[in-house]
């Protein structure tokens, strides 16, 4: 015969149980109504104008392509706003959201709002819409390509650190932060440099109401508020939000319309944390995990490859 004791522990047993079970049920209601919410607002909702973030440093962001893809296909968006605020990033992901943007903007009404910053790849996604508005102290321009070789041999040396290389030829991974670069290596680079360079200026030439000449004297690097970008056509106008809505109304779209904000789903977690994330909280105890790694750089720490960045903070870099 069971004691009393053994009751007890039965009880407790099942209701951490009973407790546990319930909290998962809740969560999957949660998450199903949030799914069902999201679905009626930009699913099979009322038509809308959509606005989507191109924020810190950019990359080939699959999540971010999938979106505008996306926003492409779906009937009830009837014209979108890109939102641009980024010192650049890699060139491959500029070049990739370049061109999805153009596929978005053949399809439907598409118009870029700067808000602090649109440098190098920034300016890049940007140029992709047919209008730019931006604000009077935005920071605009950043074309141009710089590669930067940092070289540790002087440190190796003084702490007694050697390395042996074995190559297939002379050009095989360099340049290299281990030794002196040389003229060879330093005319390969350079070859790299030019030739994105003309990349570069070719697609402004292409997208903006400027001549090659025009372009080439504006592509040295340089960046410039709103108001001086304006006056060199690197923008169309001045303003945020509103005035973006209003240049997509004199092409056709409803003023009625609402401003719905779509957000690329993170694939890298559950779908139950991707279903939950339009409105998932942006951060844990009141910390904003995101703008933190952000703030301190950790967005850059892991980019490979030729770069278009503002102010680059990695070794091999594109501006």
């Amino acid at each position: 015969m069971p004691s009393r004791v053994d009751d007890l522990i039965d009880r407790r047993r099942l209701r951490r149980k009973v407790t546990f079970w319930r909290v998962v049920a809740l969560l999957i209601v949660a998450a199903v109504l949030v799914a069902v919410g999201q679905w009626a607002a930009v699913g099979a909702g009322a038509d809308h104008i959509a606005r989507i973030r191109v924020e810190g440093t950019i990359t080939e962001d699959e999540d971010l392509l999938d979106t505008l893809e996306m926003l492409r296909k779906a009937d009830r968006v009837k014209g979108v706003i890109v939102t641009v605020d980024s010192p650049g990033g890699t060139t491959v992901g500029g070049e990739a959201i370049f061109n999805e943007v153009r596929k978005l903007a053949e399809a439907k009404p598409v118009v870029a709002q700067v808000g602090t910053l649109a440098a190098s790849a920034g300016y890049m996604v940007a140029s992709a819409t047919d209008f730019i508005v931006a604000r009077q102290s935005s920071i605009v321009g950043s074309i141009g390509v710089i590669v930067q070789i940092p070289n540790v041999s002087g440190l190796m040396e003084k702490i007694g650190i050697e390395v042996d290389e074995i190559k297939s030829s002379p050009l095989k991974a360099e340049p290299s932060p281990f030794n002196q670069t040389t003229e060879e290596e330093r005319q390969m680079i350079r070859s790299m440099v030019l030739d994105s360079y003309d990349w570069f200026i070719d697609l402004v030439e292409e997208r903006r109401p400027l001549s090659r000449p025009e372009v080439q004297a504006l592509a040295d690097g340089a960046i410039f508020t709103g108001r001086q970008a304006l006056e060199r056509k690197l923008v169309d106008a001045l303003g945020g939000v509103d005035e973006a809505k209003a240049r997509l109304v004199e092409q056709g779209v409803s003023d009625d319309l609402e401003i719905v904000e779509w957000k690329p789903n993170d694939s890298s977690s559950s779908w139950f944390f991707a279903s939950l994330n339009p409105l998932w909280p942006q951060g844990v105890a009141g910390i904003d995990v995101d703008a933190v790694l952000k703030r301190i750089g950790g967005d850059r720490m892991f980019l490979d490859g030729l770069l278009s960045l503002w102010q680059p903070e990695t070794s091999l870099s594109a501006n």
